[in-house]
């Protein structure tokens, strides 16, 4: 049985790494997006108070993560392929 060749089989260990960090910033950029959608906040009323607030960044972040691994917006494979083509050239 023969095992299919794919892009994450066949790369280098520079494409690898340049692949993990297109995906972190992908992280970032969606983590900042859902902070300005207030996700994660505590409702005026009826909040968790300081420690709510302080974790919630925490939690935004896991979620982009989440998003990310699950296909993202694409952002991190633009990224790829501009900061690849940059290093070919």
């Amino acid at each position: 049985m023969e095992i299919p060749t794919t892009a994450a089989t066949t790369a280098t260990p520079q494409d690898r790494a340049l692949r993990e960090a297109a995906k972190e910033l992908e992280v970032n950029f969606l983590a900042e997006m859902l902070k300005s959608a207030k996700l994660g906040e505590a409702p005026e009323a009826f909040g968790g108070g300081a420690g709510e607030n302080q974790f919630a960044s925490f939690m935004r972040l896991e979620q982009a993560r989440q998003m990310t691994e699950g296909g993202g917006i694409g952002l991190a494979e633009s990224l790829f392929h501009a900061l690849k083509e940059r290093i070919d050239d």
